[in-house]
């Protein structure tokens, strides 16, 4: 039976390298994670290019022979996309466009396109708009014609202003108009935060695509939209929730993911804010991801970035069902195992409840050991609030029975 979403979706041919920095295991996880990127912003991937170099070519990325098979490829498959797994350079990406003749597309660009997808606010959408034109601006070649008709003449000839620079000027003024817009609306944002008093303030972070915005609704009796797609979140959700007898804060923010964009960092500042002004982090982990180790590394390192490394924080292994690893019991070497074979108790023993000094394993989806996880949020927001109304102690000696 014929996939009509594949008939009708951008056909689109991945490329990566293996480098001295990557290996092949990493560049094929690099590509798998390029190609949910592609199926997210609606395309299809229908074949992968990679080349063993010490390090990317300076002037192609890939050596000239290697482009000249994509070339080939896409002339006889009539493939109208060719996505670069990392950021290319002004001018390997003007080499490239010579030598391929379609649409050029690095990691980033990608990135960018499905923010601009899932946007949904204006706040959104300012801060997705920012980010493209900065990535646009050292890039920029004679995309559009409008000065076409301009010409010199009688008493108007002279060095005049090219093409290529009024389009240059066009895109610096359009981002001194989005600065200006986001500084309004941080202003606005920082008021906000202030307005929300004392309360504790708890921030779900990880890579994307791990469950955070599930996990969200499932505590918090929200409707925030989760969907099994890169991104699906990009706008901040604030809710309040109440556990036991103790209210706070609970902030769901955009995942994070390996090569960031630094154009997207800097002009999503202000929903990093929400991570940089939290008083305790809930690090969700995709556990089932064969990965999720160096998923932890890079959000631990983007935290580091922003100066949130040094958080109270509780590393939450989320969807505990699919975990299906075979390295839970290392001195169990006969029998295989399966998904049904590992209990909680079995993750609570291994070496994944070592990974931090906090660790607890759930299933959001499936609200499997949610309790547990919600005596231990108690546990810390307690803290906190203790810590802040040292004359509210007595609260905690009684408390409801009614939880979130």
């Amino acid at each position: 039976m014929i996939d009509k979403k594949k008939v009708t979706s951008e056909k689109a041919v991945l490329i990566g390298v293996v480098t001295q920095l990557q290996d092949e295991d990493q560049s094929k996880e690099f590509l798998d994670e390029l190609e949910f990127l592609v199926n997210t912003a609606g395309g299809v991937s229908i074949k992968r290019f990679t080349q063993k170099l010490e390090k990317p070519h300076p002037k192609t990325f890939i050596g000239s022979g290697k482009l000249e098979d994509v070339k080939r490829y896409i002339d006889t498959h009539h493939v109208g996309t060719a996505i670069f797994d990392d950021e290319l350079s002004p001018a390997q990406l003007r080499n490239i466009e010579k030598v391929l003749d379609c649409k050029i597309l690095d990691r980033t660009n990608l990135i960018l396109d499905i923010f601009a997808q899932r946007a949904q606010t204006s706040y959104a959408r300012t801060q997705v708009a920012l980010a493209q034109c900065q990535y646009l601006l050292p890039r920029l070649t004679k995309l559009w014609t409008h000065l076409d008709k301009q010409k010199g003449g009688i008493g108007l000839r002279g060095p005049g202003e090219t093409e290529i620079e009024t389009d240059r000027r066009i895109v610096r003024d359009q981002i001194d108009v989005l600065k200006k817009r986001l500084k309004v609306i941080d202003k606005q944002m920082a008021i906000q935060r202030k307005n929300r008093g004392k309360m504790v303030r708890v921030a779900l972070v990880g890579y994307t695509n791990v469950g955070k915005s599930t996990l969200m609704n499932v505590i918090s009796k929200s409707d925030v939209f989760a969907e099994n797609k890169l991104f699906a979140t990009l706008d901040t959700t604030v809710r309040k929730v109440v556990v036991k007898n103790i209210p706070f804060l609970m902030a769901d923010t955009v995942g994070f993911i390996r090569k960031l964009p630094t154009q997207l960092v800097e002009s999503f500042k202000s929903t990093l804010d929400e991570v940089r002004e939290a008083d305790f982090l809930l690090h969700v982990v995709d556990v089932s991801h064969k990965n999720f180790e160096d998923h932890i590394a890079s959000v631990n390192q983007i935290l580091l970035d922003i100066k949130s490394a040094d958080k109270p924080t509780m590393m939450v292994f989320n969807m505990i069902d699919a975990y299906t690893h075979e390295t839970i019991d290392e001195d169990d070497l006969v029998t295989e195992k399966t998904a049904e074979h590992y209990t909680l108790e079995e993750l609570q023993k291994s070496w994944m409840s070592k990974m931090g000094n906090n660790c607890v394993f759930i299933s959001a989806l499936h609200k499997e050991n949610l309790e547990d996880f919600k005596s231990r949020v108690y546990e810390e927001v307690k803290k906190i609030h203790i810590q802040r109304f040292p004359y509210n102690n007595f609260l905690y000696d009684e408390y409801s029975e009614e939880e979130a």
